[in-house]
């Protein structure tokens, strides 16, 4: 088995707002991986006393303590279940039903001797590397499909008819993509957040099976570095326009 995981902040003097962790129970039979991108709210408030990295902190834990643990229950009820908990965490203190209130996109997978889940819900992605050959995206793209129509992003966080995210509401998992394989039918798996697929969906570096290549050769930390690159190459997004000039990346690599 070959895990490999890197993370890092898009400023240093900011805390990382990514989670990224493995676990492997004790049988060595199985694992299950979880990433989450936390999204940082505009400049306000957002009814919340602590901050984004404290909420992906909770939900990735209890996440991945689920998944490994409770092997009975499918990833969308793990996912309800971590929600529900870190909500009841801060509901006591903070405005849960704020729209801004801490929330994260969510990739996580599970594996046995017999299957590979999987469970992605918004722009975080999964790639699966088939036994065959060829490496498939798991995309949740909601909301590629908006900003390609034009719409204003905003008012469509966590509605119908938007995009999903991770925030106080359980019944979320529910709108997530999911899925599973046969065991013998995957080679490796790799879970990356927005800020590290820049390689592929902004700068326009390779493509998938490139960026999965890429991983396997080199490493997590390899393609953060060579995101960075791009990014100071452009500091000012003229050439390649974007939110920020960087933001925090995750990668985990697991060859199961």
């Amino acid at each position: 088995m070959r895990i490999e995981l890197a993370t890092a902040p898009g400023d240093q003097q900011y805390p990382n707002e990514d989670y990224a962790s493995v676990a492997l129970p004790a049988s060595g039979t199985g694992g299950a991986l979880v990433v989450l991108d936390g999204v940082t709210p505009p400049a306000g408030d957002d009814g919340c006393v602590h901050s984004v990295s404290w909420f992906t902190a909770r939900l990735g834990g209890s996440l991945l303590e689920l998944s490994g643990s409770r092997r009975d229950m499918p990833l969308t009820q793990c996912l309800s279940e971590a929600i529900a908990r870190t909500a009841a965490s801060h509901g006591s203190t903070c405005d849960l039903s704020h729209h801004l209130t801490p929330q994260a996109t969510v990739v996580a997978a599970r594996w046995s001797a017999e299957r590979i889940e999987y469970l992605v819900l918004s722009d975080s992605v999964l790639l699966i590397e088939p036994a065959h050959g060829g490496v498939t995206p798991v995309l949740d793209d909601r909301i590629d499909r908006l900003r390609a129509e034009g719409r204003r992003l905003a008012p469509l966080r966590n509605a119908e008819g938007g995009f999903f995210t991770a925030a106080a509401d359980p019944t979320v998992s529910d709108k997530a993509v999911t899925g599973e394989f046969p065991r013998g039918e995957v080679r490796a798996l790799a879970a990356l957040t927005d800020g590290a697929t820049r390689w592929v969906e902004r700068f326009g570096e390779g493509d998938w099976a490139e960026c999965f290549a890429l991983l396997r050769k080199e490493g997590p930390q390899a393609l953060i570095d060579r995101v960075r690159a791009a990014e100071h190459a452009d500091p000012d997004g003229t050439a390649f326009p974007r939110g920020k000039t960087h933001d925090d990346a995750a990668v985990v690599f697991v060859e199961p």
